[in-house]
């Protein structure tokens, strides 16, 4: 392969990884101009089909992201042309996709946050406002979104179709509400920035095991919406446990991207004024007297570790009785693994395993690679190599992330 089929090749990756960084600017700018979330969203993917159509031969335009943001107006206009709808604003946009798109390209911070608020609609249930706004705003594929929540692809397939429909019927503007209704939207705002920065903290898929774009946009817009709620103690709860996870990112991979497990982390790497941002934000959930919520409690776990000399000298019982109440405020299989762990630290692998053994039994996490890894590590302390090496195969055939897979077959190589 010569330079320039080389170069060609590239140019998909290279509008994936634009549009994960860019697309919910893409989406936002154009959701301000057309009013409807779901057919912004629509225009935009339109968009990048004919980005990939057309970028190998002709090149990566100077602004691709502005080159994209008028496709996809130019789109909408004929979209509206061809159902003869809404003249006035055919007439708006026209008008505005004449103008030069690269100084057009200045979207206001605040369209990212107004995409939130309009996907987390009342009209949706919690589960469709999560989903289309991991999908719109979060850039995540449907398979992403699916590992996230564990359900097939065509789940969240048909919940984002019928999302965009519903909002469509419902005519939701594309704005901020008025704080009076932000209460309903709230919880859905913040399990969405929540699984933005999971997302990224550890990616379900890809090459990274950090998408350090995601999760910085999921902490940016967790400290917009903690000023726009001071009175709601999850909102700067959540912000505690983002600082406190981002503080430990330059420890958690090596130069060439290979994880980095908790007990191998360099802890004289982490930053220890995220660490600090992290305690305040969560002395603020704290000082508000509401009792800690599901965020709340994360951030102490999180904390636990942050403010811990090495893994010997954590705090594991602590932890223990921190996820022993997460479980009773927010029961799942995926909290009862992580006390599995914390079990384990605490008062050996035996007990560990038998909590293991018991998620099995339920039948859950079935297509996850978190219950076999997390027995493998059990089964490798108590000695049973054969065992253990299985557990970290079955582990590895489920990972979607290049990165961890490769870590879960290095284990089973041990």
């Amino acid at each position: 392969m010569d330079q320039e089929e080389a170069s060609r090749a590239a140019v998909p990756r290279r509008i994936e990884a634009l549009w994960r960084i860019e697309g919910p600017r893409i989406v936002a700018a154009l959701a301000r101009v057309t009013g409807d979330v779901g057919f912004a969203e629509d225009m935009a993917q339109e968009a990048v089909a004919e980005a990939l159509a057309q970028w190998p031969a002709a090149g990566v335009p100077r602004n691709p992201a502005a080159w994209l943001t008028a496709v996809a107006k130019r789109r909408a206009i004929d979209s509206w042309r061809r159902t003869e709808l809404l003249e006035e604003r055919y007439r708006r946009l026209a008008r505005e996709a004449q103008e030069d798109v690269v100084a057009d390209w200045n979207p206001v911070p605040d369209d990212v946050l107004r995409l939130v608020f309009s996907a987390c609609h009342p009209e949706l249930s919690l589960q469709a406002q999560i989903t289309l706004t991991l999908r719109v705003v979060g850039g995540l594929s449907t398979r992403e979104i699916a590992r996230l929540f564990v359900v097939p692809v065509a789940t969240v397939q048909q919940r984002i179709v019928r999302a965009k429909k519903t909002l469509a019927a419902a005519k939701v503007p594309f704005e901020v509400p008025e704080p009076s209704e932000w209460e309903p939207r709230l919880a859905g705002a913040l399990r969405v920035i929540y699984l933005m920065f999971t997302e990224g903290y550890s990616a379900t898929s890809g090459d990274q095991w950090i998408r350090q774009d995601l999760a910085g946009e999921a902490l940016r817009l967790g400290r917009v919406l903690a000023r726009l709620v001071p009175r709601e103690p999850e909102a700067h709860a959540l912000v505690a446990l983002m600082e406190f996870q981002t503080a430990r990112f330059a420890a958690r991979t090596r130069a060439d991207g290979t994880p980095i497990l908790l007990a191998e982390q360099d802890r004289s790497s982490w930053d220890r004024g995220g660490i600090e941002r992290g305690r305040e934000a969560l002395a603020r959930a704290d000082a508000l007297g509401h009792g800690r919520g599901n965020y709340a409690l994360q951030a102490a776990i999180a904390k636990c570790h942050c403010v811990a000399a090495n893994v010997d000298g954590t705090d594991w019982p602590q932890i223990v009785l921190l996820y022993e109440a997460l479980g009773r405020l927010a029961p799942g299989p995926v909290v009862e693994l992580n006390r599995a762990v914390a079990v384990s630290m605490a008062t050996g692998p035996e007990t560990a395993l038998a909590i293991a053994d018991r998620i099995v039994a339920q039948g859950v996490l079935r297509g996850s690679h978190l219950l076999p890894s997390v027995r493998g590590e059990l089964l490798s302390r108590l000695g049973r190599s054969a065992e253990a090496r299985a557990e970290f195969t079955a582990a590895a055939a489920l990972a979607g992330n290049t990165r961890e897979r490769d870590m879960l077959l290095r284990r089973a190589a041990e």
